[in-house]
């Protein structure tokens, strides 16, 4: 078969031809023209022309021509239906629909604007979607730091305090603990007290509780926040980073959560934290 639509593509009209090759006919060749031309050079080459309006394969309602395809052909692999949730996000600007649509935006619109020829551009993209596909095949569930050696050196750290006999003195692993938790904010490490554990087999309440006695009677969780904050303070004084960036750097999930949690730790929104330390330093040259 022979496929034609618009030049310069991004989502659609590169997501659909790898579903084409991938699970419709791997043969199929695509073709790419300036949109005024597409109807006509389909008559001339024979070609189904697909992502335009006025078409059978295009958009229907909310759904984009990649879900047309789907349903066309009808399509059921599983990691095939997260890819679409994906596609369609990112196609309509609707990032909510999976929190991988923006990505995929963001790379897509980053490889149409460094290859110019449309075919080149295809062949790149098809090699992006093989990997998204693998990912939605047999890592959908897995996080990047998954089984991560500091993880495993979290749990060691725990072992050891379980072989320590209770004292009132604190053991020895509390100082190490804390400069691991501060390594792995630095790191955007997720920390899951809950899972360390139930792979101890302990009860979770029972860390926890044993955990705020050596810092500074604050839960594992309200812990890690202080350091990030702290570490944020730290960034906003002696950077020029944008908030958005130190929410980041700093672990949380966006600036409007790092913001809350800013005042809630301070008193003060992280903007205005900011402009007092800069009217702080022009009194000091002024002085």
């Amino acid at each position: 078969m022979k496929w034609i639509t618009r030049e310069r593509p991004k989502i659609d009209r590169i997501a659909c031809p790898w579903l084409i090759k991938r699970f419709i006919d791997k043969d199929a060749e695509f073709f790419y023209v300036p949109f005024s031309d597409v109807q006509q050079q389909a008559a001339v080459l024979g070609a189904i022309p697909y992502d335009i309006p006025g078409v059978e394969f295009t958009h229907y309602a909310d759904q984009c021509t990649f879900d047309y395809f789907i349903k066309k052909y009808e399509l059921k692999d599983p990691a095939v239906q997260i890819i679409a949730d994906i596609v369609r996000g990112a196609d309509t600007d609707r990032h909510d629909l999976a929190k991988e649509a923006a990505g995929l935006w963001a790379i897509s619109a980053g490889l149409a604007y460094n290859i110019k020829d449309d075919l080149q551009l295809l062949e790149a993209g098809i090699v992006l979607y093989d990997a998204l596909y693998s990912w939605a095949a047999n890592l959908y569930k897995q996080k990047h730091l998954q089984n991560s050696p500091f993880e495993n050196l979290l749990h060691a750290v725990y072992v050891k305090f379980l072989n320590e006999k209770k004292s009132g003195k604190a053991p020895a692993w509390v100082e190490e603990l804390k400069h691991m938790i501060q390594d792995q904010v630095d790191m955007q490490f997720s920390l899951d007290l809950k899972k360390i554990a139930a792979e101890l087999e302990l009860n979770p309440s029972y860390v926890s509780r044993t955990f705020s006695k050596h810092f500074d009677d604050l839960n594992f969780g309200d812990y890690v926040r202080k350091v990030r904050i702290e570490k944020a303070i730290h960034l906003i004084q002696t950077t020029s980073y944008s908030l958005t960036e130190i929410a980041y750097l700093t672990g949380f999930s966006d600036q409007s959560h790092f913001t809350r949690i800013f005042k809630k730790s301070t008193g003060k929104n992280p903007s205005a934290y900011r402009k007092k330390i800069a009217e702080g330093k022009q009194r000091s040259k002024g002085n």
